[in-house]
């Protein structure tokens, strides 16, 4: 479905969303800033429960009311309020829609609110996953890491390198090698964990880098105007033939029972930040972080999470930024750091952190966002076009599909996507 006609039919569809939800909400009163977030884990929706405690008691002038609409719906509901001119005053939001959330003119920039001060002290992911044309549109209070988890013991025993950093990340062929020796020692062969039984834009999130450390990408990111020639480029097939490479060998454990790092069935597990806690629990100081393979461009990785944003329904924007702001001091970015274990999303609160501080055992995650070795998500509103036909693609290459095919398939779909959306004219 394009966002063309997709936006249409939400618009029939936002009355009995009105009714029967009873969404529409009365004037507001010029003292309280609504604010809508995604009902996530009980532990960040407490946290952030706690915060908006703590910024109404310390300002007088100023209420916010926070609101919670179901994480499943979340992007649907926002799309309905936009329509019928019900947004908040501040918003929450998934890093794969806010391009196409600037592109409808909901948000408005936010770079003559920010101080300068809180500005510098955001890391530069957040920066980047904030920006469309050049204009600042939202912050986050947290980013995420990815790399690969392995057992320093196995490592060892099998005589493989074990990498300090993106700077000396396994090659291709010594990643491939790793694999083939950890194989030959273990039952089934099955050593690698790709987390295949996640979902949805974990795919793309998590084997996009690839793409980009062998030289390609999944669109021209000069005026994102064409996927073709760059997602099915010589580069990018080779990058995924990798990836089909190792579930052909027989390296990859499908993962059904998500268990099969903590079971001990596999020595290395390709996912993000959020496992630390349980991975720290079955191996302890056992446990180390990894970079991502270097295809030949340098170790890359991805990047982005939820972010905060100002509506252009606001008409009280200075208070909606106070409150970002706010979010954003050093002791409230650990709070939410502390419950949801995701990267700080300032260099203060990282220094801080015992996770992902200079010596921390995640700071190899917090080095690669301080240091520019991420993939941004592209920066146009077709995202989440491009995100869903590389997702088919990487399902049609897991299942055999020549991996050429696969990605001029989903090449097509996002050109196709642009055409119907007449290449997503900048707003104004």
């Amino acid at each position: 479905m394009k966002f063309k006609r997709l936006y249409r039919m939400l618009a029939f569809t936002v009355f009995l969303l009105s009714i029967v939800a009873g969404c529409v909400r009365n004037a507001r009163d010029p003292g309280t800033l609504e604010v809508w977030a995604h009902a996530g884990q009980d532990a960040e929706r407490i946290t952030l429960q706690e915060q908006v405690t703590r910024f109404n008691a310390a300002h007088d002038e100023v209420t916010v009311r926070l609101t919670f609409l179901p994480e499943g719906s979340y992007n649907a509901q926002i799309q309905a309020a936009a329509i019928s001119r019900d947004l908040p005053d501040v918003l929450e939001f998934d890093g794969p829609f806010i391009y196409n959330y600037v592109w409808q003119q909901n948000l408005r920039p936010i770079d003559d609110l920010i101080s300068p001060e809180v500005r510098m002290d955001l890391l530069p992911s957040i920066i980047t996953q904030g920006t469309y044309n050049d204009r600042l549109y939202s912050v986050g209070t947290f980013d995420s890491g990815l790399g690969i988890y392995g057992r320093r013991s196995m490592l060892e025993s099998a005589g493989i390198r074990i990498p300090q950093g993106n700077a000396d990340a396994w090659t291709a062929e010594e990643f491939n090698r790793a694999l083939a020796t950890l194989a030959e020692n273990d039952p089934d062969g099955q050593v690698l964990d790709l987390k295949l039984n996640y979902s949805g834009e974990w795919f793309t999130y998590a084997f996009m880098p690839l793409l980009y450390s062998a030289g390609g990408a999944t669109i021209d990111r000069t005026n994102y105007q064409t996927a073709s020639g760059v997602m099915d480029s010589p580069e990018s097939v080779a990058a995924m033939e990798q990836v089909q490479s190792w579930m052909q060998n027989g390296y990859v454990d499908p993962n059904v029972d998500d268990a099969a790092f903590t079971t001990g069935r596999v020595a290395l597990s390709w996912v993000g930040h959020w496992v630390y806690p349980s991975y720290a629990e079955a191996f302890g100081d056992d446990l180390v972080v990894l970079p991502l393979p270097n295809l030949g461009n340098g170790s890359k990785t991805a990047q982005g999470s939820w972010n905060w944003g100002i509506t252009e329904r606001s008409d009280n924007p200075q208070a909606a930024m106070a409150f970002l702001e706010f979010l954003l001091q050093q002791d409230e970015v650990l709070a939410m750091s502390n419950a949801n274990g995701a990267v700080p999303a300032t260099q203060s609160a990282i220094a801080q952190s015992p996770l992902y501080r200079e010596g921390g055992p995640l700071r190899l995650f917090s080095s690669q966002l301080l240091n520019n070795k991420t993939v941004p998500r592209p920066q146009t509103p077709g995202y989440p076009v491009i995100t869903s036909a590389f997702q088919e693609a990487f399902n049609n290459i897991r299942n055999g599909l020549e991996v050429q095919q696969a990605l001029e398939r989903a090449a097509t779909e996002i050109d196709l996507d642009i055409r119907d959306n007449e290449g997503y004219p900048n707003v104004s």
